[in-house]
């Protein structure tokens, strides 16, 4: 199946088009013109999705189940063409691409399964005590309930999974929350085909236009109009901290704040204890190049830094990381803003007598190539940049005198998606002690293994402390994820007839 993109957004059940245009730029083969969005077009899909909002609100679990079922279905009919045209946009390799769109597609099919069991729900009951003194107690249902429209903006390095009909659209739809996407300008004809299945899903279920929108990019000023529309009542993001941060102070400057859910990246620290360094420095040396270079290092989950005392175990983890980067070609970004990022942030590195170059590179155009640097832990405390992220295949070894340093820098570190403890059976009293800070900075700890790759799965975090992300208390990846897109309302003395039928089934 060849598919050639028409370049419109679909706005309520329509595509339509507008005067400005942009061209996409991917990796490979020829960009097509794409329609770019505008004000007016945000407010139209808010205002259709506020009317959808009335009836799919209100829709069964089983109706919204089925939905998201149809969508998954409608996505793997496309399967051939969206490779194609993924994998030309983003340089993607076509089994990276399939792999994901399962992630898509299960992710789906998990929610559906996740809402029509009900427990997410959270439904109390306190029975009425009309005889209790000083005074009765009424009778009180609560239970969860969809919050309304959803923005989602897509994301630039999982042009499936995290984006048009990603964790975040399945999350809301899945709660009862119509969406308005905002694509990404990386990847705007694979938003399309996928946009392209959610409305044939639509179709097939019958349900209102305006539950789904997608307004491509190109224009910043959508991204803006999109948080601050009266309509929308929550946000969800994948991206830069820079991007994430600007829009998150406009939710909430706005005259009703709204929650922004935002994923703003991580450098995902590791910390490798002594026994294990001593059993298994080699090993853990190869195994993390392998995750750093993953994907050209364009995953949130990066793993950027390992802390490990300073000695010949350390010696030995350097020596294996840089002998497995020498064997990594260049690999190709996502596009050429993230390569230029890239280049920017190695060159933050090079100009700072307070890091060394371990393994060093040169990348250019689209291409990025790995790099490996070294510092001590002082160094690292006493210089902010050296824990910024650098989205793409760059890391730090940080070498400390102790576990007792180990301990103090752990505690310096900023909010993580992930943080990770290498550990042997030796280690156990080390890793207890270390265990408590980095509960505090992380929302997922691991043991003995590589943060890249997350689990869609009911027990999983995928977010953390700022700046990881802008609220700590919920994830993007998971069936916990349906949490930000529901509120608590409690019903007093409601007759049976006009409590929800949720409360109910």
């Amino acid at each position: 199946m060849i598919f050639t993109p028409h370049g419109k957004h679909l706005i309520a059940g329509a595509w339509v088009s507008g005067a400005g245009r942009f061209r996409s730029e991917p990796a490979q083969g020829a960009g097509f013109e794409f329609s770019t969005g505008t004000v007016a077009q945000v407010d139209l899909a808010a205002q259709a999705a506020e009317e959808a909002f009335w009836s799919f609100g209100w829709s069964t679990r089983d109706e919204r189940a089925v939905f998201l079922e149809t969508i998954a279905d409608e996505i793997e009919a496309r399967a051939e063409a969206i490779t194609e045209i993924g994998s030309s946009e983003t340089g993607l390799p076509a089994a990276r691409l399939q792999g994901e769109r399962g992630r898509t597609t299960g992710q789906l099919r998990l929610f559906a399964s996740h809402i029509r069991k009900g427990d997410y729900l959270d439904r109390r009951h306190d029975a009425a005590l009309p005889e209790r003194q000083p005074l009765p107690r009424p009778d009180l249902k609560l239970v969860e309930r969809p919050i309304g429209p959803v923005a989602v903006f897509g994301a630039s390095n999982f042009p499936l999974a995290f984006s048009t009909a990603g964790g975040d659209t399945a999350a809301a739809l899945a709660a009862g929350c119509p969406v308005v996407v905002k694509g990404h300008s990386a990847h705007p004809g694979t938003g399309e085909i996928i946009a392209e299945a959610v409305h044939a899903a639509i179709t097939r279920c019958g349900i209102h236009p305006g539950v789904f929108s997608l307004i491509q990019g190109g224009n910043r000023e959508v991204g803006a109009a999109l948080v601050q529309h009266p309509l929308i009542k929550a946000v969800g993001f994948t991206g830069s901290l820079a991007g994430g941060r600007a829009l998150f102070d406009l939710c909430a400057a706005r005259p009703e704040p709204i929650p922004f859910f935002g994923e703003l990246g991580s450098v995902n620290p590791m910390f490798i204890l002594p026994e294990a360094a001593r059993a298994r420095a080699e090993a853990l040396g190869t195994g993390w190049a392998a995750s750093l270079t993953m994907g050209a290092g364009q995953f949130c989950t990066n793993p950027g830094i390992a802390v490990v005392v300073d000695g010949a175990d350390a010696d030995r983890l350097v020596g294996a990381m840089k002998e497995a980067l020498a064997k990594t070609g260049p690999q190709t970004m996502l596009t050429d803003g993230i390569a230029k990022a890239y280049r920017d942030g190695q060159a933050r590195f090079q100009v700072r007598n307070s890091v060394k170059p371990l393994y060093e590179t040169e990348s250019g155009g689209r291409q990025a190539s790995p790099n490996l640097y070294e510092t001590t832990g002082d160094q690292f405390l006493a210089d902010h940049t050296l824990s910024e992220e650098v989205f793409g295949p760059l890391a730090l070894v940080v070498r400390v005198e102790s576990l007792a340093a180990m301990q103090r820098l752990a505690r310096g570190f900023e909010g993580q998606l992930t943080a990770t403890i290498h550990m042997d059976e030796g280690d156990t009293e080390a890793a207890k002690a270390l265990l408590p800070v980095l509960e505090r900075k992380a929302g997922r700890v691991l043991v003995n293994g590589f943060p890249t790759g997350v689990e869609v799965a009911d027990a999983m975090v995928h977010g953390g402390p700022y700046p990881a992300s802008t609220n700590f208390g919920a994830t993007s990846v998971g069936t916990l994820s349906i949490r930000r897109f529901l509120r608590p309302v409690s019903y007093q003395n409601l007759p049976d007839a006009l409590i929800p039928a949720d409360f109910k089934a």
